[in-house]
């Protein structure tokens, strides 16, 4: 990748709340990262989105829980006065009402916006079009996550796509409950809704994990183990992702085997 003239990069990328300055108060590190020109009040509305409020922002970062410092490093890219924004995983560690404030936030900045993300609704709300990078290949998609999603399906419906790479992903609990089996292959309705509970089970699970970890890494103001939840909270993201990539599968091919 080549950037252009005048690019100002900014990455939120795993473990980046680590290296916030501890003895800065909240307010203190937004106004280090604001663009040159930004009010108080401006910096206080970004930082009340991100559920700093009141009091909240006279705190110093090293009191904040994980979960504060992952909003507090969002929140200060973006006041700042970068151009292009690479973000992974934004929406792991952050509450539902934080990630809206964030997908509302994405859409009003000016700038540009590469992210990687297992959330549905934040991808359909926030991107323009889809990078897919699988079996070795990179393909560009214009359009929407909607858009993105139909042309998927229409490859799938083509036969261009087989179940083999979804399954091989999934942890080996569900692994063992599935059979690799091109999407060419016919299987009778009972084999098919066999597989789709087995993998309902896995989505349960994997879900209820999920949702664990993202309480524990808010509450936690152990940064060790803040970073150890985040990469696990970004392990069985991927896993649920490719679970419910395969349920949507199975349940087309339910509907032709009907």
């Amino acid at each position: 990748m080549k950037w252009g003239h005048g690019c100002k990069l900014g990455v939120y990328a795993q473990h980046v709340y680590t290296s916030l300055p501890p003895k800065f108060t909240v307010l203190e590190y937004l106004r280090s990262k604001a663009a040159f020109g930004k009010k108080d009040q401006e910096i206080l509305d970004v930082a009340g989105s991100f559920l700093f409020r009141g009091g909240a922002v006279e705190k110093p970062v090293s009191v904040l829980s994980g979960g504060e410092r992952a909003r507090l490093c969002m929140a200060g890219l973006l006041l700042s006065d970068l151009n292009i924004l690479v973000l992974d995983e934004p929406g792991n560690h952050l509450d539902v009402d934080t990630v809206d404030a964030l997908a509302e936030a994405l859409q009003k900045y000016l700038g540009t916006v590469i992210f990687t993300s297992h959330d549905r609704f934040f991808m359909s709300r926030v991107a323009t079009c889809i990078i897919e990078v699988r079996d070795g290949r990179v393909t560009n998609y214009s359009g929407d996550y909607e858009t993105y999603l139909y042309q998927v399906n229409k490859e799938i419906e083509a036969g261009e796509r087989e179940l083999a790479t979804a399954r091989a992903k999934l942890p080996t609990a569900v692994a063992g409950a599935t059979r690799t089996v091109a999407r060419t292959v016919r299987r009778t309705e009972k084999e098919i809704r066999k597989e789709m509970k087995a993998t309902e089970r896995s989505i349960a699970q994997l879900d209820a994990r999920r949702k664990e970890l993202m309480a524990e890494f808010a509450d936690t103001m152990d940064t060790k183990a803040a970073e150890r939840m985040e990469t696990e909270i970004s392990s069985v993201g991927e896993q649920l992702a490719v679970a419910e990539d395969l349920w949507v599968q199975l349940n087309d091919e339910l509907g032709d085997a009907e």
